[in-house]
């Protein structure tokens, strides 16, 4: 999603919530795992709603942001300068294709936060592609999306709680979570419903995972 923002909008912009989300994002990571040395790729980063609080954990160098809109990842960098957090090297990169092989390293662990929400299924498929070249063995993709009520050929519009009404074409979309699993079928992704993490909105997790041989 392309965003053209006013000064000091973009906390809106991003769907406000920053605390809350912000740090929702961070304590689940932990929670599953990420440790100070790991590397993260943050998928989305935009304003760093959530990467100020993995910047500062993380160890320097270790954190890599990518958004497909230059204004978000502007406020992003005013952020870490504001909270004294530049100089612990953070990769900061605008792209509008999901290429991650630009930061030439590989992942232990990815995130995509109210990234596939926005996006067409064929989209989705582009950027699972790409994590998979990415990730380590080993490694986990972590990503949230809006769950189809069903049944699964359904196609009306839904009040999602807290969210407005998702559809299944336009965005924000819903998705039947079995997709997820046949786009990583035949490769080295395997996928597992995580479903309820207590997101506000009602956002639903995944996870895929690098099988290590």
């Amino acid at each position: 999603m392309r965003y053209r923002l006013s000064p000091g909008s973009y906390r809106v912009a991003v769907g406000g919530l920053w605390d809350e989300v912000g740090t929702l994002q961070f304590e689940y990571l932990v929670a599953q795992g990420l440790e100070p040395d790991h590397r993260l790729l943050d998928i989305g980063c935009g304003s760093m709603r959530g990467g100020l609080r993995f910047v500062e954990y993380l160890s320097p160098g270790h954190y890599y942001g990518l958004d497909i809109s230059p204004d978000l990842l502007s406020a992003g960098r005013r952020e870490l300068a504001n909270a004294g957090l530049t100089a612990r090297e953070p990769h900061l990169i605008v792209d509008d294709g999901f290429r991650f092989g630009r930061f030439e390293a590989s992942f232990d662990y990815a995130l995509a936060l109210s990234v596939f929400t926005h996006l067409p299924f064929n989209v989705i498929m582009r950027c699972l592609a790409e994590v998979e070249h990415v990730l380590s063995p080993g490694g986990r993709f972590y990503a949230t999306f809006y769950l189809n009520p069903g049944p699964r050929l359904n196609v009306e519009p839904h009040k999602e709680r807290a969210a407005g009404i998702t559809t299944v074409d336009a965005d924000p979309f819903y998705y039947d979570p079995d997709m997820f699993r046949w786009a990583v079928a035949e490769s080295s992704l395997e996928f597992s419903l995580i479903g309820d993490w207590k997101h506000p909105r009602n956002q639903q997790m995944m996870v895929f995972t690098k099988r290590s041989s």
